[in-house]
């Protein structure tokens, strides 16, 4: 059942749990995606990015989901534009149907994120559509960065109160030390919780962790042994996912774990079967793989057993 991704996240924000919100590009990613939420009984969170709609195309986006919601309809799904750049590609995300947009200006000064997201919220409460916004730089905290770099890096609690109250934002990412991707942490992984405490005090709605892939060992293993290369690249370990959860984070962002497992269970059926030309047999193993992933996720976050 589509439905808007505040229905999801203000329950969550209530109840004190995480919902994963999982990207994905092809329909062998969106069936592991659904599958792995109906065998978790999970609410879900699909996210395409404006690559994603680049490269499917925005009706196709809207009919898998649509297809995929159907053949669930006891699993409450929001449909979530990730990371839209301009006010005018929420607006399409909204008019083609989403239920759910991000608008993402964190590189502008506050000011300017604070008017455009407003402008996005405007458009799109007036359509029933949330909104998330960013605040912050995801850059990842990394051993010898001085106090005031981190503050310029960083989310500044005072500014998100104020970007809540006058942007009336559903839900707010606050960069605490994560960034995209597989290398995330130089040194050891850190994250800012007594931050993240904060502006969930001060702003009192959802809060969303970005660049949560974790690349758990057993995903990093059969990347590795298929012949990947990860040069040293480090996730975010589950406790800090638990704890970023215990001091207020609702919606947290899921790609490369899901890219990694399916990516390396293709390269294991190309290598062990170099005759194989039947795209089922590529894709099936990775379905599963992701479908794993996503399962143990659900659990870590606590959305388990919430339908």
């Amino acid at each position: 059942m589509l439905v808007k991704g505040s229905e999801i996240l203000n329950k969550a924000h209530q109840e004190n749990y995480g919902v994963g919100a999982f990207n994905f590009v092809n329909v062998e990613m969106l069936r592991a995606i659904f599958e792995a939420a109906d065998h978790a009984k999970s609410p879900l969170i699909v996210q395409a990015s404006e690559g994603a709609i680049k490269y499917l195309g925005i009706d196709m986006v809207l009919s898998l989901v649509h297809t995929m919601s159907k053949r669930y309809p006891h699993i409450p799904v929001a449909l979530h534009l990730d990371h839209g750049t301009s006010f005018e590609s929420c607006k399409k995300a909204v008019d083609a149907g989403f239920t759910s947009v991000m608008i993402d200006a964190s590189h502008h000064p506050f000011k300017e994120n604070l008017e455009l997201t407003k402008q996005v919220v405007d458009y799109a409460h007036s359509k029933n559509v949330s909104v998330e916004a960013e605040l912050g730089r995801l850059m990842g905290i990394e051993d010898n960065i001085s106090v005031d770099e981190k503050d310029a890096v960083l989310v500044n609690p005072d500014e998100a109160e104020e970007f809540v109250k006058v942007s009336h934002v559903d839900y707010l990412a606050p960069a605490i030390g994560t960034s995209h991707g597989a290398f995330k942490f130089k040194g050891e992984p850190k994250l800012d919780f007594e931050r993240l405490v904060e502006v969930k005090k001060r702003t009192n709605i959802p809060l969303v962790l970005h660049g949560a892939s974790s690349i758990p060992q057993s995903v990093r293993q059969a990347f590795l042994d298929t012949g990947g290369d990860l040069k040293g690249g480090k996730g975010v370990p589950f406790d800090f996912i638990t704890e970023s959860i215990k001091g207020g984070v609702n919606k947290i962002n899921i790609d490369t774990d899901l890219r990694l497992a399916f990516i390396a269970q293709v390269r294991k059926m190309a290598q062990e079967n170099p005759a194989e030309f039947d795209l089922r047999k590529y894709f099936n193993p990775g379905i599963e793989a992701v479908k794993a992933v996503i399962v143990e996720r659900m659990q870590v976050l606590g959305s388990a057993d919430k339908i």
